[in-house]
């Protein structure tokens, strides 16, 4: 499969697209795909004819509570032929989560974690000269480079660094302690320097919800210290940004003062009995949507305008916002 990584590198961890010339640029985006399960969504987003996707984690469930990687190395044999060939012309961008990672809602503790990095680097073709090959953890970033407009990519590692979660799942507990993180301390600092570099808008990939705080699951409000830093960085810029996250298998919008963010999931995997369960957030807008789902990104160069949108396996929009990204 012919991925983004095949293209020239230019720098070890920027690098860019090729000079496109395009007054609306399309990125499709969602999370949660089961390779044992049918995954009939591709066609409504082959009909989107996007110019990008990204794969926001659980990108296939090989997770074992054992730690044993052979479940998630069959898993990566089995859906690497069942991704669409639409695929290959398109570049295609990438973070895991916990059923790719391989243990389920798994962190830093995890005994494999390098083991599992080198199958997503091979299942993904990741160039072997690409700095994930010899850093830890997933995180990158790329620019897309457009007709005088510039995409900053910034993709999260929640899991490679992330501190061990306080209680029991379904229980688990805020976790304030100075020393934990999710990030840990290489990837805080890239970031903060990342995120400062010249571009026109900037979407910024996390693998679990940042701004959705009353749920309880995972998210980054189980450390609030650093998702209070991470808010704090987005705000003392001043290039527009947008979050898209997955996990949840549930699809929702939210937004925190000029920040919106569009978890969508699970692009073939609904919970059956979420699908009667519907979530409150004060910062969310509108309501959960339970069934499969992806998102949709469209970049307006022309109208300096940015249209986000939630959408189901029909295709039809559920639910949308609309961003104007004037620096």
């Amino acid at each position: 499969m012919k991925l983004y990584t095949h293209m020239p590198l230019f720098f070890l961890f920027i690098f860019y697209i090729n000079h496109i010339e395009a007054e609306v640029y399309k990125i499709g985006f969602g999370s949660c795909i089961d390779q044992d399960f049918p995954q009939p969504i591709w066609e409504p987003i082959e009909k989107e004819k996007v110019n990008s996707f990204i794969f926001l984690g659980d990108n296939v469930y090989g997770d074992d509570d054992s730690g044993n990687l052979n479940k998630l190395k069959s898993a990566y044999t089995k859906q690497k032929k069942l991704l669409p060939e639409w695929l290959n012309n398109n570049n295609t961008f990438s973070i895991w989560d916990d059923h790719d990672y391989g243990v389920n809602d798994g962190g830093s503790s995890f005994v494999l974690k390098d083991e599992s990095q080198k199958l997503y680097l091979d299942f993904w073709d990741i160039p072997k000269n690409d700095e994930r090959h010899s850093r830890k953890g997933v995180y990158f970033n790329k620019i897309i480079e457009l007709d005088n407009f510039k995409i900053n990519l910034i993709g999260l590692d929640t899991r490679y660094f992330r501190s061990d979660l306080l209680g029991a799942k379904l229980f688990y507990k805020k976790d304030n302690r100075d020393s934990s993180t999710i990030l840990g301390d290489r990837q805080w600092r890239w970031l903060e320097r990342i995120i400062k570099t010249e571009s026109d808008l900037i979407i910024l990939m996390s693998s679990i919800q940042i701004l959705a705080t009353e749920h309880r699951f995972e998210k980054w409000n189980l450390f609030p210290k650093e998702r209070k830093k991470l808010i704090a960085l987005i705000q003392s810029g001043d290039i527009p940004l947008l979050i898209i996250s997955g996990d949840r298998h549930k699809g929702a919008l939210y937004k925190l003062d000029n920040i919106y963010e569009l978890t969508s999931s699970s692009l073939n995997k609904p919970v059956a009995i979420s699908k009667l369960v519907y979530e409150n957030d004060k910062l969310m807008i509108g309501k959960t949507y339970n069934d499969e789902n992806y998102g949709v990104i469209e970049i307006n160069t022309d109208q300096a305008k940015v249209s986000l949108s939630l959408k189901n396996k029909s295709g039809e929009i559920i639910n949308t916002a609309s961003i104007n990204i004037i620096n």
